[in-house]
């Protein structure tokens, strides 16, 4: 296995990313500004709701209706604005199979038009519908409309590569839910940059395939070995918030931080000596440690 990781993120260090002077983690997925205006169209269907209650029954089932379409809308809208910050961070990528903007458009017209039919005629109601759908891909624009790949690989070279990604960022994912059930914040930063390089490893990846199957076999090992531990330390840890199990799963995390650029390094220019044996020692020590 490889050396203790000593460097400046090592356990003990009071430096984490996210604080003060700390550059973001290469890699690490950014959200764009589009992501805050998304959130803030939760809060106009509200006014439909409070508006229903003060008017006959009709107005009240237009008003919830109105209400109701357009919490979808924003729902959508926000997770379109998620699925292109992911998009645009890869290299590789498949188009969203659901195109949740236009959706998100075209329902926030819907439910425009429906609010506006409680008190204006229907000819006014469709023409707010209309600009409502205007405004809303003029803020956020459309969802992309085609797959991003590599010059010169075929499209299937390009699929496995996406579907890789998505089943790493997939265990990223639930290593990030796991470690929130510890409530400790130092400990998400420290998560969240064990992510960033991870995805700046994913990015070398898209670049210089090489032996995929290899690479894949050997990131599934790291990552999946690494949220099984975390979902075990945060059971533990929200327990009894023992220092020791915090120490040890902080100096786990900057060991495979360590190892695991190290090797996919070593991969992604053709090294494959002992990679099977390395493997088999990666999954006995994880699971001794878990």
């Amino acid at each position: 296995m490889a050396e203790r990781f000593g460097g400046k993120y090592s356990p003990g260090n009071s430096r984490t990313e996210g604080g003060p002077g700390v550059a973001p983690a290469p890699g690490s997925l950014v959200r764009s500004k589009a992501a805050g205006r998304a959130r803030a169209l939760f809060l106009p269907p509200f006014l439909f709701a409070a508006l229903a209650f003060k008017g006959e029954p009709k107005a009240l089932i237009m008003g919830l209706s109105a209400c109701g379409i357009l919490l979808l809308s924003a729902w959508l809208t926000q997770q379109g604005v998620v699925a292109l910050d992911a998009y645009d961070a890869r290299k590789v990528a498949r188009r969203p199979a659901i195109p949740r903007k236009a959706f998100g458009a075209v329902l926030m017209g819907v439910g425009l038009a429906v609010g506006a039919m409680v008190a204006q005629p229907m000819i006014y109601a469709i023409l707010l519908g209309l600009a409502g759908v205007i405004l809303h891909v003029g803020a956020f624009g459309l969802d992309p409309m085609r797959d991003k790949g590599m010059e010169g690989v075929d499209s299937f070279q390009v699929e496995r590569v996406a579907r890789a990604v998505d089943e790493a960022e997939a265990l990223l994912a639930g290593m990030k839910d796991a470690i929130l059930r510890a409530k400790d914040g130092a400990l998400e930063a420290r998560v969240a940059k064990f992510s960033g390089i991870a995805r700046g490893l994913f990015r070398s990846v898209e670049s210089d395939p090489g032996d995929l199957t290899a690479a894949r076999k050997y990131l599934s090992v790291y990552l999946m070995g690494a949220r099984d531990a975390t979902v075990k330390f945060a059971d533990a840890y929200a327990q009894g918030r023992d220092p020791k199990i915090r120490n040890d799963y902080e100096t786990l995390l900057g060991e495979l931080e360590t190892t695991f650029a190290a090797r996919t390094q070593a991969m992604l220019q053709g090294n494959h000596t002992d990679l099977d044996v390395e493997i088999q020692v990666l999954r006995d020590r994880l699971k001794l440690e878990t």
